[in-house]
């Protein structure tokens, strides 16, 4: 099995009771969402960070990385690649808290797009409840045509969820969130959304502020 590393950020405080990963998009890597922990490391002092580059060079950027292709030309394509990435992913994070001492209680996962997608599939299928889920402008996989409530049986843990998007998205329109949101719902998770207004694909300052506020919140609950 491919095993997955990428840049990471200790705990300010010398000691991490906290461990956040972070899931990146299409065609990016590990590096462009780790600067994220560094602004959040006031806020989340005992956290330590870890950005996995994703397991495939990406067909649509040479030098990015994918957690599972998209043509939008092959039927249950999204839902065939994450359930693919699922153990690559599952089998990162079980080391990455064993290398911290810490349990599912302590971890959250940050993705954005294709990596919101990796978060949420895997995060509702950990044996434990993990602390938290923060997604930027991704969506909830389901198998094509289907509603979100024919993955019930799949479900085995039910962590706070955040979500947020952009009202001008172009790349995942900004129906998603609410798609997604109700498919949580639906599915017994916790879950909370913001759309942020004229906001494209991407993360704002307030996007960033409120993904902060959420995990603190969230993590300190958890312990």
């Amino acid at each position: 099995m491919t095993t997955l590393d990428g840049p990471r950020l200790p705990a300010k405080s010398g000691k991490a009771r906290q461990l956040v990963v972070f899931l990146h998009g299409y065609g990016a890597d590990g590096n462009d969402l780790i600067d994220i922990g560094r602004a959040w490391q006031e806020l989340l002092p005992d956290t330590a960070f870890v950005s996995p580059h994703a397991p495939e060079p990406c067909a649509g950027s040479p030098f990015g990385r994918q957690w599972f292709p998209l043509t939008f030309q092959i039927p249950n394509e999204r839902w065939h690649g994450v359930e693919k990435a699922r153990p690559v992913l599952d089998a990162f994070l079980d080391e990455e808290l064993k290398r911290e001492g810490l349990d599912e209680a302590a971890l959250a996962l940050v993705g954005f797009s294709q990596g919101t997608m990796m978060a949420l599939h895997v995060g509702l299928r950990r044996p434990k409840a993990m602390g938290a889920i923060v997604g930027y402008s991704g969506v909830l996989v389901c198998p094509d045509g289907q509603l979100p409530t024919v993955m019930t049986p799949e479900i085995t843990a039910r962590p706070p969820v955040l979500l947020m998007h952009g009202d001008q998205d172009q790349v995942i329109p900004p129906f998603a969130l609410q798609f997604s949101q109700e498919g949580l719902k639906s599915l017994s998770v916790p879950v909370e959304a913001h759309m942020s207004r004229g906001l494209g694909h991407g993360i704002d300052n307030q996007g960033l502020r409120l993904g902060g506020t959420f995990l603190a919140q969230a993590l300190a609950r958890a312990e």
